[in-house]
């Protein structure tokens, strides 16, 4: 499997801020903000975890990830989970923290020393050889532990992206375009990261809200992301973009409608 199919690169302004001071950045997607129904919506949200899937742990199975951990040599410790939570970027961190509140006295706990310890590094100082483990263990035994997983997700990636795509005046299809580089990026203002992109992007189309037409202004956010996985080495195959998410755009398939048929580094996937 080449290096780039699993979570190749991840948050760098979560090293540096943590999950929670990220989160505050972003809108809430309240009533009054939101509009009608998007990504959230049930049966959009289960599309948008299978299309991620496809592309972070080629599968469209993302909830057989939970249980998912492994260093995959990115320079963030640890990757793991349904949406590569790293031990070195602040998110596993958190997620951990967040399930001990939870479950006090779970198999994890012991670990948030740790955790604390070697967030911001690659380091597995206090991990090693133990917490592996004691993860699939949580996640095979654990409901608290899965849940929340979920919860972080949509914490820390999911909810904020869906605000700000439907702030912007982009449906379905933008609102998941803008998941995807929340997720591979990580939020922040850094031009390789999400906000960057998005700045990046409005330099050459206006968002809807702003007057502009959506299929022109999609194009240019998704133009802007592949320039940014261009900058990385790990990021050299953008499939994940030009034969998904670009390949819904040039259908007009703007409300992400099944069925949807797309490849990911050479492997194809549908959802009837």
């Amino acid at each position: 499997m080449p290096f780039f199919r699993r979570k190749a690169t991840r948050r760098t302004l979560l090293a540096a801020l943590g999950t929670a001071a990220v989160a505050s950045q972003w809108p809430s997607a309240d009533a009054s903000t939101t509009g009608s129904a998007g990504l959230d919506a049930p049966a959009k949200k289960e599309i948008a975890m299978r299309l991620v899937s496809s592309a972070e742990n080629s599968s469209l199975d993302w909830e057989a990830q939970y249980e998912y951990i492994e260093d995959i040599g990115d320079g963030r410790g640890y990757t793991g989970g349904i949406i590569g939570f790293c031990s070195g970027t602040s998110d596993m961190l958190a997620l951990v923290e967040l399930y001990t509140e939870r479950a006090p006295g779970n198999v994890l706990a012991a670990y948030l020393p740790a955790l604390r310890a070697v967030d911001g590094t690659d380091s597995h100082e206090g991990l090693t050889p133990g917490f592996p483990a004691a993860w699939r263990k949580a996640a095979r035994t654990s409901t608290a532990f899965r849940e929340a997983q979920r919860d972080e997700r949509d914490r820390g990636y999911f909810d904020p992206a869906v605000a700000r795509a439907k702030k912007d005046g982009v449906g379905t299809l933008g609102q998941f375009a803008y998941y995807d580089a929340m997720v591979m990026h990580g939020p922040g203002t850094d031009t390789l990261a999400f906000d960057g992109i998005r700045t990046r992007a409005r330099k050459h189309a206006a968002t809807p809200t702003d007057g502009g037409d959506e299929t022109t202004y999609l194009g240019a956010f998704l133009d802007a992301r592949v320039w940014a996985m261009q900058q990385e080495a790990a990021h050299s195959d953008v499939t994940r973009v030009e034969t998904a998410q670009r390949v819904f755009l040039t259908q007009g398939n703007l409300d992400l409608d099944t069925p949807l048929k797309w490849q990911v580094y050479g492997d194809s996937y549908e959802i009837g």
